[in-house]
């Protein structure tokens, strides 16, 4: 999985990014700070704004989306453990930033976007970074992605009022799941494991992700 050429200009930049925004806030699993490095978060934003690329903030992507903070992308990735050898259900692919960090982690990534222009940008930039184990498709995130399931992981880039019970039923046991749940004023990351078959959970601090959509989401 080599993305190729990753913008020497901006090298710079995203080793900064990881040293200060990253490793200085208690992100250690080296596999992921290396994901970090490598893969060119410039070109998943507009050009407009790939001065502000590795800044500390998220950015507007299009379709009142957005690209999350680095920090956000790092923690949740860390949280799911990643070994190598797992297949990851994302659901809200957005850009396809976080899309291209877990496709350097995992063997496979499964990708899913309610926004159909944003699916196929993403789609065209994973591949042209010549990712070949990413499968992204247009739908309701929230009800998973039957034909590939169980998901060792499942990672939730949007904010709902719980676990939608798919996504749950589609996870592995001894599997995990990253997701931010709360309401529109604001969010608890949340880390989701399958133990005999319940649901255990787990806090990590309070978050910003824009709206799931659709059944078991804010909006219908």
């Amino acid at each position: 999985m080599n993305p190729g050429v990753l913008g020497a200009g901006f090298e710079r930049e995203r080793e900064r990014m990881v040293d200060e925004q990253i490793a200085r806030r208690g992100i250690t699993d080296a596999r992921v700070l290396q994901a970090m490095r490598r893969v060119p978060r410039h070109r998943f934003v507009e050009e407009p704004l790939r001065d502000r690329a590795y800044g500390d903030h998220p950015l507007p992507i299009g379709e009142q989306q957005t690209i999350s903070q680095p920090y956000i992308v790092a923690l949740m990735t860390s949280l799911l453990a990643l070994h190598g050898t797992e297949k990851v259900l994302e659901v809200g692919t957005g850009s396809g930033y976080q899309t291209a960090v877990l496709a350097e982690l995992a063997r496979r990534v499964c990708s899913i976007e309610r926004l159909a222009p944003l699916a196929a940008r993403a789609r065209a930039l994973i591949e042209g970074l010549g990712y070949t184990n990413v499968w992204i498709r247009v739908g309701n995130g929230a009800l998973g992605w039957s034909d590939e399931a169980p998901f060792d992981r499942i990672l939730v880039a949007a904010g709902g009022p719980g676990v939608p019970p798919p996504l749950f039923e589609q996870l592995a046991e001894g599997g995990r799941m990253v997701l931010p749940l709360g309401d529109a004023e604001g969010q608890i990351l949340t880390l989701v494991e399958r133990v005999g078959g319940e649901m255990r959970t787990r806090a990590f601090g309070d978050c910003m992700f824009v709206p799931l959509v659709g059944k078991y989401a804010w909006e219908s």
